[in-house]
């Protein structure tokens, strides 16, 4: 039936994914990057395919003492079927291109985000075990404590900040769902019929985040000073409801940034500060604790630090004598 024929573009697409599937085999799919003050140029995981890299002796190293299991590739069974599975795929949309049927691009496109989902619920699981599954003749233990690492984004581990993110094959993956999808909506829209599965990918994907994001001391600027964030007791980031971010390396800066309307205040999604002894967590300015001490001598003298909780404000004040102040304190 003529009408179930695909484009030649969309055959073209499908063949260039297919390629793109195969790079994935040579390069990092998923890193976690962490970070922490006695390591300033920050520990890398690296997760292929078919092994990990990276600091891998190190983060062992590290994890022995909390009670983490070390990392082997040979104790995943995903590094042995997941080359397979790449492959698979690959050849799927190769077959499909040949093919040029509808339904079967349609059908691929679902098995495909269908695998992409249960990819990311195995990963999870393997984040939840390995950071709940501990020793409990660890060196160092926390009551209560997890070292799950978080799933994608950023997340606070002791002294550590961990961040996740997808590696080049990660957006290879993504870029290939997204031509796929792209092509199923362009030939379901050549015959007048709607794929709402599609559409609705699309809405969800063209969300915008409007959490803060780490905040990368000795590389990233103020976005009001332009002075180098060096500083880890201190920074700050302003969040707009369309996810653009803000960095500073002190509330005066904050301060300057805002009176300055440099952005609408309506516009303004959430205000953050780091938490002064927790080097890299943020912490939502409505809920920070502020000490205001000239011996704190921040980047700009603006001299405010913001902590998480209210008692360890108090316990740091014999250090740096001050005044506790609230959040509108810190805007006058």
């Amino acid at each position: 039936m003529k009408s179930n024929k695909i484009t030649t573009l969309s055959r073209i697409t499908l063949f260039i994914c297919a390629l793109g599937l195969l790079v994935v085999l040579f390069v990092p799919i998923w890193r976690i990057d962490l970070m922490a003050p006695q390591y300033p140029e920050g520990l890398r995981l690296l997760i292929y395919a078919n092994k990990l890299a990276g600091n891998v002796d190190i983060i062992n190293g590290l994890n022995h003492y909390i009670g983490m299991k070390t990392l082997h590739a040979d104790d995943f069974a995903e590094f042995t079927v997941l080359p397979f599975i790449i492959v698979f795929f690959a050849v799927c949309f190769v077959a499909v291109a040949i093919i040029a049927k509808r339904k079967w691009m349609n059908m691929l496109f679902l098995l495909f985000v269908a695998f992409g989902i249960l990819a990311m619920v195995d990963f999870w699981r393997w984040e939840y075990n390995y950071g709940h599954d501990l020793d409990p003749n660890a060196a160092i233990k926390v009551p209560g404590m997890s070292y799950q690492p978080p799933l994608i984004g950023y997340k606070q581990l002791l002294n550590f900040g961990a961040w996740s993110v997808p590696g080049i094959g990660g957006w290879i993956f993504v870029t290939v769902g997204a031509l796929l999808m792209g092509a199923v909506i362009y030939e379901g829209r050549r015959i007048k019929k709607a794929i709402i599965i599609p559409v609705l990918l699309v809405g969800f994907l063209s969300g915008c985040s409007s959490e803060p994001v780490p905040i990368r001391f000795g590389q990233d600027n103020c976005d009001f000073c332009k002075m180098t964030i060096s500083d880890q007791r201190f920074g700050a980031e302003i969040v707009t409801k369309k996810g653009k971010v803000f960095k500073f390396d002190d509330a005066h800066c904050v301060n300057n940034f805002l009176d300055d309307k440099k952005t609408n205040q309506q516009e303004i999604a959430g205000i953050y500060f780091i938490d002064f002894i927790k080097p890299h967590q943020l912490i939502n300015a409505n809920e920070a604790y502020f000490l205001q001490s000239p011996k704190l001598k921040s980047p700009m003298n603006g001299n405010v630090a913001a902590f998480s909780q209210e008692d360890s404000l108090t316990k740091i004040l014999p250090q740096f004598p001050g005044f506790k102040i609230t959040w509108e304190d810190v805007q006058k």
